[in-house]
């Protein structure tokens, strides 16, 4: 039976009303039948929203797809909403801005000439971001890794529900983060600082999945370790103009991103024995990290204070799982301590963004982040803006749309990597 439009519609406008979606998802399993349809039709074929026969009942024809039923879209005026849907055309920029990424620029190919080298350089769609499985929408396997980089898991089966439980069933059951598959009913979402209580429980950050799950789309490897500890702010998906949009990433990002990517998590500083960057609860920032992140403003600009020295292009840990704590810090422009920690997602976003392996600021295709006062482009108004390296092939909306939104102004007139909000190197190259 397939699910009447109107339902569907109905569905959207109280969540949209909800802002977080948390009418409909709850924290834990929604409604059965705004995800799945309740029988197959006549003749076996599954009276999915797209028409389109699969095993699982499902409103898309696979998981990926049912999810962007939802969870994408042409105005960026409904906070859970990760993918623009219809992708954008070459030259304009998709419009989602929530922490995660916007997956639509898994659909955008860049290519330039190098013009110091007359080589020809690309940026592929694939390189991205988490390249999931979405036919509805034309979201296809990565087409450069068989295997998630680090780790075991097919990229012929990565989806949204390799990540997200869709059925919700890891809960935070106290104040401390205890993390369960049962126990406790979950009450209400994790994700926005509630608290459980002596009878109910929350649901897991973003409903991430925890130790024991397995996909059935790929059951062999399932998770060992639980979803992280994190809250958001109730409003995220917004341009960053004039202020941070701050999700406080509390503990293990980084253990849980090692489910699939084991092989390129390193936990502690000093020194790196095996070619990454350390991250994770146990690599806290050295005290000469902290002091150059909170004075960091911009090349040549080390007059910042700790009071105002957070930037969401380069988050931290706050390594704690204390929910309350974490809802408070969501509010803060204070910079870190030496009792905070790198993640994955200092650097990275969790879905997809505007540069190759999803980073958050061009730092592998490039030298400069602004050129001549200006983000870079192939429609900016200095030749070494236009060309090369600095633009990747995008037009300036596109750049500054992968930089969230900010003006130029915000950075230096030449900007390098922002690896120096951390690393400070580049004092002297302004």
């Amino acid at each position: 039976m397939k699910v009447p439009t109107k339902f569907l519609t109905a569905l959207l406008l109280v969540a949209a009303g909800a802002g977080n979606a948390l009418a409909f998802h709850s924290g834990g399993v929604a409604a059965c039948d705004g995800c799945h349809t309740v029988h197959n039709s006549s003749g076996g074929m599954a009276a999915s929203t797209k028409g389109s026969a699969n095993q699982y009942l499902l409103q898309g024809s696979d998981p990926s797809s049912t999810c962007l039923i939802c969870h994408s879209g042409s105005t960026p005026t409904d906070s859970y909403r990760v993918a623009t849907n219809p992708p954008p055309p070459l030259g304009l920029p998709p419009v989602q801005l929530t922490p995660g990424g916007d997956f639509a620029w898994l659909q955008k190919n860049y290519s330039w000439v190098d013009p110091a080298t007359g080589l020809a350089v690309s940026s592929s769609g694939d390189a991205h971001g988490h390249n999931i499985i979405a036919n509805d929408f034309l979201y296809f396997q990565d087409a450069r890794n068989a295997l998630a980089p680090g780790g075991t898991y097919p990229s012929a089966s990565l989806s949204c529900i390799s990540c997200h439980d869709p059925h919700g069933g890891y809960r935070i059951l106290d104040s401390s983060g205890t993390v369960a598959k049962g126990g406790k009913p979950i009450a209400g979402s994790g994700s926005y600082g509630a608290l459980p209580t002596a009878s109910e429980a929350v649901g897991s950050y973003r409903m991430l999945a925890g130790a024991g799950y397995a996909p059935a789309s790929y059951p062999l490897a399932p998770f060992v370790n639980d979803p992280p500890s994190a809250v958001s702010p109730a409003t995220y998906n917004r341009s960053e103009s004039t202020s941070d949009t701050r999700v406080a990433y509390g503990r293990g990002m980084s253990e849980w991103c090692g489910n699939c990517h084991a092989g390129l998590t390193h936990s502690s500083y000093p020194g790196d024995t095996v070619g990454n960057h350390p991250s994770g609860n146990s690599a806290k920032l050295p005290a000469d990290v902290v002091a150059t992140y909170n004075a960091y403003i911009a090349t040549g600009n080390l007059g910042g204070t700790v009071a105002n020295a957070y930037t969401s292009m380069v988050p931290f840990e706050e390594g704690t799982s204390d929910a309350t704590q974490l809802a408070i810090a969501t509010t803060s422009t204070a910079g870190p301590s030496v009792d905070d920690n790198v993640t994955c997602l200092t650097c990275h976003r969790a879905h997809a963004s505007a540069w190759d392996s999803a980073t958050r600021w061009n730092c592998a295709k490039g030298v400069y982040l602004t050129v001549a006062g200006s983000w870079p482009g192939i429609d900016a108004p200095t030749l070494q803006g236009q060309s090369g390296p600095a633009s990747t092939g995008k037009t300036m909306a596109e750049y500054q749309q992968g930089m969230y939104g900010r003006p130029a102004s915000q950075y230096a007139t030449n900007q390098w990597s922002l690896c120096n909000k951390c690393h400070e190197n580049d004092a002297y190259k302004q």
